[in-house]
């Protein structure tokens, strides 16, 4: 199961006690955000990409939406979104609990800039109800991502 795959992840940083699983659903950044309480902005969203033969995953903001200028400028495609039946195959994590741990070793991770308003987030953890609270700076550590991109809309 994903969520015990981030789990295991989780392990070497001491932190997979701290993976909440919820009774309700938080796939959406809405649900999410109602579950635990918080601003949509906080809920840390995670974005499945294809990218030529790539599989990108961009964490943002849960009210940021991608700006396709942007993307492009950046990947020199235009985003095109996994489809959801080809999500579990390529990340590693079915659709609603794609998250930015645990995922398949040639998935390429990139941080929006749309997180770095925030100190604290709520990123998924691998399942349809399940999250963790931490910092952009654990969040940055524990990715290790490519990069941080300007992808969003402002």
């Amino acid at each position: 199961m994903s969520i015990e795959r981030v789990r295991e992840q989780f392990r070497q940083w001491g932190i997979e006690n701290r993976i909440q699983e919820l009774d309700q659903s938080s796939a959406t950044v809405k649900l999410a955000a109602q579950a635990l309480g918080c601003e949509e902005r906080q809920i840390a969203k995670t974005l499945a990409f294809q990218v030529e033969e790539r599989s990108v995953l961009v964490v943002a903001s849960g009210d940021a939406r991608i700006d396709n200028a942007k993307f492009k400028r950046f990947f020199h495609k235009k985003p095109h979104m996994i489809a959801k039946e080809n999500v579990e195959h390529r990340i590693g994590h079915s659709p609603g609990g794609v998250c930015p741990f645990a995922v398949n070793p040639e998935v390429q991770i990139y941080l929006d800039i749309s997180l770095r308003s925030m100190n604290i987030v709520y990123p998924a953890c691998g399942s349809s109800n399940s999250c963790i609270r931490m910092t952009i700076e654990e969040l940055e550590k524990i990715t290790n991502p490519i990069a941080w991109v300007d992808v969003c809309k402002e």
